[in-house]
């Protein structure tokens, strides 16, 4: 048994029963592990969720900017962001439903260690944007609510989304892209303010 398949393995069953709701000795009968042996491989069951947090993060993270064309236009760079990041957490459901559903459940010690690498990701979306502003493409008065709006929005599809659903997790993408960059898209003048 590898740490590897404890963490998969642990990432299902949080993904169903909730970090509350899982114990130790649930991950150990699930990996024909005594719970004893399940401590020689983690120290504990906040070590599990903090190292699936970051994994899910880590996994997220290098996708969406390997993504990225750097030459591309700032709304075809977004749009491209947001069917790799839709894409990604359709494919791996149950770590992203743990890691948008129970980072909540950290210890301040491990929070501490998992905020910085949730505002890097966050800043991926949050220059995104930004620079669809600089270069005149977006309207938008702050690019980093804008961007926690976003991941808001596509979030949230891990609660509804089905693979075997009437659209595929490309075309929610899509469809989710194009209404998001209508709303940043700049149009003759923008709005006017009153």
């Amino acid at each position: 048994m590898t740490r590897s398949e404890i963490l998969n393995t642990a990432a299902q069953i949080f993904s169903q029963k909730g970090y509350h709701g899982t114990s130790m000795q649930d991950i150990a009968l699930s990996v024909n592990l005594q719970k004893g042996s399940l401590y020689h491989h983690v120290s504990s069951k906040q070590e599990i969720l903090f190292e699936l947090l970051n994994r899910g993060l880590d996994l997220l993270s290098s996708r969406v900017e390997s993504a990225i064309d750097k030459q591309a236009q700032p709304d075809e760079r977004l749009h491209k962001a947001i069917c790799t990041y839709l894409g990604t957490l359709a494919e791996h459901q149950e770590l992203a439903s743990v890691l948008l559903f129970e980072y909540r459940s950290l210890e301040p010690e491990y929070l501490n260690r998992h905020i910085p690498r949730r505002d890097r990701f966050e800043k991926i979306w949050r220059d995104l944007i930004q620079e669809g502003v600089d270069e005149g493409i977006f309207s938008c008065e702050h690019p980093s609510l804008s961007a926690r709006a976003l991941l808001g929005i596509l979030n949230w599809t891990v609660t509804w989304f089905r693979a075997d659903g009437p659209l595929t997790a490309d075309e929610i993408a899509d469809q989710l892209s194009a209404l998001y960059l209508m709303g940043l898209t700049t149009r003759n003048g923008g709005l006017e303010k009153e």
